[in-house]
């Protein structure tokens, strides 16, 4: 019984986690934006960009992180260098600005 019990709780920690890491579908994006909950998306992909002059966005997703609107973006310099960049996506701030490894 106590395995099952473990089994059970394991289980519910892991539903727990994904729901609080999730990626936040296109659909709901324009009413999050129009809500003021986050920035437009292009504006905040725009200062990612300004952080590495003459690179390119090769991918983009925006997440929930526990309550946390976080937009992540890679992006690849002018020199083939991919960048990871993550920023508050209600306030712009940088969080993350490392090089991809």
């Amino acid at each position: 019984m106590k395995t099952l019990t473990a089994l059970f709780t394991a289980a519910a920690l892991s539903v727990a986690a994904t729901a609080a890491l999730a990626d936040v579908p296109a659909h709901e994006i324009s009413a999050l934006e129009k809500a003021g909950t986050v920035q437009p998306l292009q504006k905040l992909a725009e200062t990612a960009k300004a952080k590495h002059p003459g690179s390119t966005i090769t991918d983009s997703e925006l997440e929930n992180e526990y309550g946390r609107y976080i937009l992540k973006v890679e992006l690849r310099d002018a020199q083939n260098v991919e960048w990871d960049v993550d920023l508050d996506a209600k306030t712009g701030e940088i969080l993350k600005n490392a090089q991809d490894k």
